[in-house]
């Protein structure tokens, strides 16, 4: 298995957002506006990232 690791950074506010959109940024740990966290690329999280990518920033970590 792979553990390669994608780098996340919230670009833009979920507020006013569908609630299935705001459960993917919270389920990628992402609580604040700017904040960057690193995931691990799974397909369970690049489904979420596909799911919600015009909020974020991504980058290969």
């Amino acid at each position: 298995m792979s553990d390669k690791k994608i780098k996340l950074t919230l670009v833009k506010s979920p507020i006013g957002r569908l609630p299935a959109h705001k459960s993917c940024v919270s389920g990628l740990g992402l609580r604040r506006m700017h904040q960057t966290v690193s995931v691990i690329d799974t397909p369970a999280n690049r489904g979420m990232v596909n799911k919600v990518s015009y909020l974020l920033k991504v980058e290969e970590a």
